[in-house]
């Protein structure tokens, strides 16, 4: 055996910086022999190594197979080096570069050792609220730049004390160049003040905190991500508080509870959810509720579900440690509005809705909103993505140029790419006000900062109104590529699956601009990444009032009513006409007749919002897809006939839906009941479109369907949707990276634009 010693340059690409990588790599170096620096790079890590050959193969096993917890190594490359003589094995100092191409760890929860030591009265971080190590704590909200090094977060305000610096510069040490370190002598603290933001004077500001839930006041909790208000979710009277100040009328609150055995008290735990719950991303996570609980009714009104949370950052454990069932911790801010993430602007802005304020001084550079998965068919679905996944990309199959995609208008997202990359953002919210627009502006200057893109190409929505397309237009010497909503949603899911077209799309949720000027939302697609031919959709209705529509759904099912009926629409008895009022019925049917404010509407999301009117179920909502979600919520999952409906017309099928209004009006009038309706229109949508799609399938060849769209939210049309499409033998393609609903939308724009950008050569 050659025992002559070899040099080595590795370069490490990857999450591999704030995760304790530097000292995985210095232990096992040290421990298999070799001599040699590790040091962050703009890049990733860079190792020189020095030993006879088989210690380095051995090593850099040991790298990809034992890597720190919160490590994801994406690349390995060596290559031969000079020997320069190392004597022993070293950490050396963050090198800067030209080009940065490191990943960034999301935030994430405080892990087992570092909650040991925040309970134990001996340690010296004995309740302190800060508490973190290498692999655990905040990470996306706290830096400004990279590479992940102190001074480039916000913990650079904080110089560390003796004993923390000494930990921090032990390569043995859990807390080697954890850049948020710190410790009650020398780091962030927290402070208690009341709604006018005077500081009330204690020793145990989380105590006084504890003390004002426990009276069922509203509390202003600043978290990693930005500001939760909490109350007791066990007080009906505070949390129903807690919604007039918010405005927030019947929307579902989330919970956070301390332990699986507070949650078991009130809601159905099945393993995977467990996991989910217990993992250190902490997501909300959707669960059924029991039957009998302690908790309030007001948290999640009208829901078959609570969604519910772990705790995830030290402060949270403190809080709940003192018996709480669960506390609301709903996002910090007024309904429509960004989460506040700094003192002054939520001393401001949410001086109306909560009582106290729980603070600490240490700055959130970038708000992140919690996310929220469901377990649907077996696997875990998001329908939000941010806090503890972002900005983990998401991988493709190719490499792209840089592309921003600007998303859409609801649930808004942004994507850049870079490489096989593709860095969706955090939750942004609803692009329809300055704030969020502002919020939506700043995400994307800082993701292009900290992760060096500078977008060649700007993908967006066909929608010439929505505030990101005008976004994209107001920017110079860059090239802007509208891509179609629907589009979009297919192609996100095909990217997320990394396979190529062409597929057969259902594309369905609410609104989407099309590309006759109608309003789709009920589409069947033939998409590739770059082109797509839409061969079906549901057949066009009017929408009165346009978005007044979506908050009243008695428009819609007028609309079907009179599309279907006409005139004769009054004389068949139907409950919800009675409910409206002829004259406000009469007042909808001129503007049907005279084309104005009636937009056009393929949308399957509106066809759900008439049906739950039609069937007494809601007349108004108080947020977006409340009227579908309680059609969902109230329907028979055991009901196996259907309705009737058809399709007919070239080269795009319109598929007409009277005779299954007709068939709803019938069974209404009958008495029979809405959860019978609902189990019986699901059971159609399923049944049809799957006929539907086993005819193009005869027609193309193409036996691989795409899901997309807000609607897959919901379960019983998902799962039945899989089941039925396998069951032909179809392939069947659904999100589980990133969300269904227009949270994915961002990623299909990048990833369409750049498929065009090739064709064109």
């Amino acid at each position: 055996m050659n025992n002559e010693p070899i040099a080595r340059k590795v370069r490490i690409n990857g999450i591999v910086q704030g995760v304790g990588f530097r000292p995985f790599v210095y232990q096992t170096a040290v421990r298999h022999g070799l001599n040699g620096t590790v040091a962050n790079t703009s890049t990733g890590v860079a190792i020189h190594i020095e030993s006879p050959a088989d210690r380095i193969d051995t090593f850099l096993h040991a790298l990809v197979d034992h890597q720190p917890p919160l490590a994801h190594v994406i690349d390995v490359q060596t290559e031969p080096a000079s020997i320069n003589g190392h004597s022993d094995f070293t950490i050396v100092h963050s090198r800067a570069g030209d080009e940065r191409a490191t990943l960034i760890s999301p935030d994430v929860s405080m892990c087992n050792d570092c909650r040991r030591e925040l309970f134990d009265s001996h340690d010296r971080r004995y309740r302190y609220p800060f508490i973190n190590c290498t692999n655990c704590g905040p990470r996306y909200t706290i830096i400004d730049d990279i590479p992940y090094d102190r001074p480039n977060t916000s913990m650079r305000h904080f110089t560390m004390c003796a004993a923390c610096q000494t930990e921090y510069d032990d390569p043995q040490s859990r807390r080697f160049h954890a850049q948020p370190n710190a410790c009650a002598d020398c780091g962030p603290h927290v402070e208690f003040r009341d709604h006018a933001g005077h500081t009330v004077r204690t020793n145990d500001p989380i105590g006084e905190a504890v003390q004002f839930l426990n009276q069922g006041r509203i509390v202003a909790v600043k978290g990693l991500g930005g500001f939760h208000l909490a109350v007791d979710a066990a007080n009906e009277a505070a949390v129903r508080r807690l919604r007039k100040r918010k405005h927030r009328e019947e929307k579902p609150f989330a919970i956070m509870s301390l332990g699986i055995e507070e949650v078991d008290a009130y809601a159905s735990i099945e393993s995977e959810e467990k996991a989910l719950l217990l993992s250190s991303r902490r997501p909300i996570v959707l669960l059924k509720k029991k039957a009998s609980h302690p908790l309030a009714e007001s948290v999640a009104p009208g829901n078959r579900y609570f969604g519910v949370m772990l705790p995830y950052a030290p402060l949270h454990y403190l809080l709940l440690a003192h018996g709480f069932h669960a506390l609301v911790m709903t996002s910090g801010n007024m309904t429509d509005e960004p989460i506040a993430i700094d003192n002054a602007d939520a001393l401001d802005r949410l001086s109306g809705i909560a009582d106290y304020f729980l603070l600490h001084n240490r700055e959130i550079y970038l708000r992140s909103d919690d996310s929220i998965v469901r377990r649907t068919d077996g696997s875990s679905r998001f329908l939000r993505r941010s806090r503890g996944y972002v900005p983990m990309p998401v991988f493709l199959k190719t490499s792209l140029p840089p592309i921003l995609g600007c998303g859409a208008e609801l649930k808004s997202t942004v994507c850049l790419t870079k490489g096989k990359n593709a860095f969706l953002s955090q939750h942004i919210g609803d692009l329809e006000n300055l704030a969020t627009y502002e919020f939506f502006t700043q995400t994307i200057d800082h993701l292009a900062r900290i992760l060096d893109i500078a977008p060649e190409v700007i993908a967006h929505d066909m929608h010439p109104d929505y505030m990101s397309t005008r976004y994209a237009q107001d920017r110079k010497n860059v090239e802007r590529i509208p891509i179609q909503h629907h589009h979009a949603h297919i192609v996100a899911c095909m990217a997320e699956h990394q396979i190529d077209g062409p597929v057969l799309g259902l594309s369905f949720d609410g609104t989407g601009f099309g590309t006759d000027g109608a309003i789709w939302g009920g589409e069947v697609l033939i998409a590739e990444y770059n082109d797509f031919t839409r061969k079906a959709h549901l057949d066009y209705f009017p929408m009165p009032g346009s978005s007044s529509a979506i908050r009243e759904p008695w428009r819609m099912a007028v609309s079907y009513q009179y599309g279907t009926y006409g005139r004769d629409m009054w004389h068949l008895g139907l409950p919800f006409l009675d409910e409206i009022g002829e004259t406000n019925g009469r007042f909808l049917i001129q503007m049907i007749d005279r084309g104005l404010n009636a937009p056009l509407t393929s949308s399957l999301g509106r066809l759900f919002d008439g049906i739950a009117a039609m069937v007494g179920l809601r007349n108004r909502v108080s947020f977006e897809g409340q009227a579908a979600m309680e059609l969902e919520m109230q329907s028979d999952e055991n009901v196996d006939n259907v309705y009737d409906f058809g399709w007919h017309g070239e080269p795009a099928r319109r598929i007409d839906i009277r005779p299954l209004i007709k068939g709803i009006a019938e069974d209404i009038v009958a008495g029979v009941s809405p959860k019978r309706i609902g189990g019986k229109f699901h059971q159609t949508l399923i049944t049809r479109f799957t006929d539907l799609i086993e005819e193009l399938r005869r027609e193309t060849g193409i036996d691989r369907v795409a899901l997309s769209g807000g609607v897959f939210q919901n379960t019983l049309l998902l799962s039945g949707f899989i089941q039925a499409l396998e069951r032909k033998g179809m392939r069947v393609y659904t999100h589980r990276i990133v969300p269904t609903n227009d949270g994915g939308i961002s990623l299909g724009q990048a990833v369409a634009a750049a498929a065009i950008l090739q064709k064109r050569g």
